[in-house]
């Protein structure tokens, strides 16, 4: 016999599945484009094309300074791993 905390945990896993069902592809949908974008980049880049959102990303570059020394450290690396771009 299941007690009532085992049968709020299951009722608790049913609604959550319930009201998450209908955005499971649109969640796919959008991995799977930026999965894309992401190859588009770096195939791009490997075969000498120039990335042409390198200029209108140029403005971010103080936004992502703060996040990538977070970024570099939590990969594991105490330093940064590009030689032009210190954050230590």
């Amino acid at each position: 016999m299941a007690t009532p905390r085992q049968w709020f945990k299951r009722i608790s896993e049913l609604s959550a599945q319930y009201y998450n069902a209908p955005y499971r592809a649109a969640i796919a949908r959008a991995k799977r484009d930026e999965e894309d974008l992401f190859m588009l980049l770096v195939f791009s880049e490997m075969m000498g094309v120039p990335n042409p959102a390198a200029w209108s990303t140029l403005e971010l570059q103080p936004l992502l300074m703060e996040r990538f020394h977070d970024w570099h450290t939590r990969m594991g690396m105490e330093r940064s791993p590009l030689d032009h771009f210190r954050c230590c």
